[in-house]
């Protein structure tokens, strides 16, 4: 029997359609139910590609036993996360005052009105390692709802008065240098030196970190910097977070040392690494840096990519019911596979084992399975043997059960996506990137706009969600690189017209900042405000960098005032948490470090020349544009600067500024290559 999630369009609800709990989508209709009968509200929030929220559906939600207690005493709603970040955000604030920490899946306990008043994340079937059971949980709450009322309000209460507070923040001063030295040095603190990364374990991607460390380099020429990047990299890239056979970053790792991951693989994780990747490239010109961005392209464009250019959202860590099954190997596998030979030269290559490397996460148990990984980069024998064998290894795996394709496409995400394709395509001067970045947009416009409103998830030819803050931002920084890779002034228009309506909706004009959300009743504590950046950055953090890029690249000085407020408004967290914010520091990175205003202005071939010479270089403290006739007219009207920016003796001319004042113009084509990335 299913519930009421048959008809969602989430594939996360999707896959609790026949739990014998009686599920709700989120809406009145479940909350008017719940005042009907006077009941509680048991929340639970997830995602597709989640490992613990598969374990606990396993475990509790498909167990009739457990389901009945839950039917009895709540009305019961699930929401997928990625599709409600604003209703996600907001209870995963609660549960981290409650508990002090947070993750998926979420739940929580609220009443009728949308009130919390528990919250935890996993929960067991049974109390295990003092970790209260929903066996034990269930009737506690069912039997305080009903005899002890007080109790609830006061606890109620006490979460109002702490989110209120999360909520306020101390304006002061945009920060200066002091700010960068500080965030920098936390992470050279946190540095591990011998297996790359920061901290211990659990170990994320975070590449926004990585880019923040760049730009650090950068300005200060403290190899340092230069070297925790590229060792991170390097260790991601060699270690089992990375998808030998099939490409694409999992997750996160589960330990020190890069192995065992958990095994989705996020859009977002790819377009991510995938600028990190690209900018190590054009600092270091690290031949494995490039091939890992082809590599995330590959894995990109096969698995990800829907038919009208927009791209899925993840893939599962599960198949079969197991963590990691599709991925891993016992030598058995492998020598079925492949050659005797071969096999041997792979397991050792790869550090598989009779005994295996992967270790059940619960027990620490070796199951005779293997992540393949390197100890170290492969020599070029080794890479052009392994590029033979690999297709047939990659054959026989795809004849497995695939893991779960989450194929929502969700706007914030895609262009992610497509500011790393603009991006990568540019650097490396390939076409095609720039292709599936423009097809992406195009899908965007024509599926996810609707009556110019823009939406924020689409599934099976239907879009959904008024657009949050993230999907105007991120959309935002993808037109920016789009402008960027083409020089085609609409994508700058678009850019200027989507960071307008996301000012018009989303600022706060009684203080400063943007809110997340549209206001709505759900947002039972008002609208939200974000600026540390997850998983991926914040919208605040990416809007500061947007609307400083457009302001220096339209001359519009009023789009960087807004950035300043920003920085102004959130200082005192830029100031004592900046490597938690580090999006956001690459604005002050690019005020502290003398930004230039370059326009090249002459014929193609020219400039194209001028390119080639731009794109092998990491400046990130320049906006640029490219002036040839095609396009000088349009951007005149967005750009009113360049109106004057004409070639000088009939030549190829640069056009420099800095610091709010404007260079000699350089003429000729060498001279213009001397002063262009000075």
């Amino acid at each position: 029997m299913s519930n009421k999630l048959s008809d969602a369009s989430s594939p996360y609800l999707q896959q609790h359609a026949n739990n014998p709990v009686d599920w709700h989508p989120w809406g009145e209709e479940a909350f008017n139910k719940a005042r009907e009968e006077n009941k509680p509200v048991f929340l639970s929030i997830g995602y597709a590609t989640c490992h613990w929220c598969h374990v606990m559906a396993h475990e509790s939600f498909e167990d009739p036993e457990i389901a009945q207690l839950l039917n009895e005493a709540f009305i019961n709603i699930k929401v997928d996360r990625e599709e409600r970040p604003d209703i996600d955000s907001m209870y995963m604030t609660v549960c981290q005052m409650i508990t002090g920490q947070g993750g998926w899946p979420l739940n929580i306990v609220m009443t009728p009105e949308k009130e919390p008043f528990y919250a935890a994340t996993y929960i067991p079937k049974d109390t295990l390692h003092n970790r209260i059971g929903l066996r034990q949980l269930v009737p506690g709450i069912r039997g305080m709802w009903k005899n002890e009322p007080e109790k609830i309000e006061k606890a109620f209460q006490k979460i109002k008065e702490g989110f209120e507070r999360s909520q306020q923040f101390e304006p002061g001063q945009f920060p200066g240098t002091e700010t960068l030295d500080y965030a920098a040095e936390q992470f050279a603190q946190q540095f591990d030196a011998e297996h790359g990364g920061f901290g211990s374990s659990p170990k994320f991607p975070s590449p926004h970190n990585l880019m923040f460390l760049l730009r650090q380099w950068k300005a200060t020429g403290d190899q340092r910097f230069l070297d925790m990047t590229c060792e991170t990299l390097e260790a991601m890239r060699l270690g089992g977070i990375w998808d030998h056979i099939g490409y694409g970053f999992h997750r996160y790792s589960t330990d020190r040392e890069w192995l065992l991951p958990h095994f989705e693989k996020m859009l977002y994780d790819q377009a991510l690494l995938m600028v990190a990747y690209t900018e190590a490239w054009q600092a270091t010109g690290t031949p494995l840096f490039k091939q890992t961005v082809y590599e995330i392209t590959e894995y990109v464009s096969r698995e990800l990519l829907h038919t009208n250019g927009g791209f899925y959202s993840a893939e599962d860590a599960d198949s079969e019911g197991e963590e990691g099954r599709y991925y891993v190997w016992k030598n058995k596998e492998i020598e079925a596979v492949l050659s005797r030979e071969e096999a041997a030269r792979f397991k050792d290559l790869f550090g598989c084992t009779d005994a295996g490397n992967f270790k059940e996460e619960a027990s620490g148990q070796q199951t005779g399975k293997n992540i393949p990984h390197l100890s170290s980069a492969l020599s070029e024998t080794d890479a052009g043997w392994f590029n033979d064998i690999r297709q047939q290894l990659f054959e026989a795996r795809s004849q497995r059960v695939r893991p779960l394709l989450d194929d929502k496409i969700l706007t914030d995400w895609n262009a992610l996506m497509i500011a790393a394709f603009a991006k990568a395509g540019f650097v490396f001067k390939e076409e095609q990137f720039i292709k599936y970045a423009e097809s992406a947009f195009e899908f965007i416009q024509a599926e996810l706009v609707q009556d110019k409103q823009l939406m924020h998830r689409y599934r099976d030819g239907h879009a959904s969600i008024n657009a949050m803050g993230d999907d105007y931002a991120f959309l935002t920084w993808a037109l920016i690189e789009l402008y960027a890779a083409t020089s085609n002034p609409q994508y700058l228009e678009q850019a200027l017209s989507w960071n307008q309506t996301f000012i018009d909706a989303f600022w706060d004009d009684s203080s400063a900042g943007f809110f997340l959300s549209i206001q709505d009743e759900d947002q039972i504590f008002g609208r939200q405000k974000q600026i540390y950046d997850g998983a991926i950055p914040s919208s605040n953090s990416v809007a500061m960098v947007n609307l400083l890029r457009l302001s220096r690249l339209t001359g519009d000085t009023a789009l960087e005032e807004y950035s300043l407020e920003i920085g102004k408004f959130f200082s005192t967290e830029l100031i004592r948490s900046g490597s938690s914010i580090t999006y956001a520091l690459e604005t002050v990175q690019f005020l502290e470090n003398n930004p230039r205003e370059i326009s090249i202005v002459g014929s193609q071939p020219d400039i194209e020349e001028c390119l080639n010479l731009y794109r092998s270089v990491f400046t990130p403290f320049s906006v640029f544009h490219a002036i040839h006739p095609a396009n000088n007219a349009k951007l005149e009207d967005l750009a009113s600067y360049t109106i004057a920016q004409t070639p000088l003796k009939n030549e190829l001319t640069l056009y420099s500024c800095t610091n709010f004042s404007c260079e000699k113009p350089v003429t000729g084509l060498e001279a213009v290559k001397k002063v262009l990335v000075k």
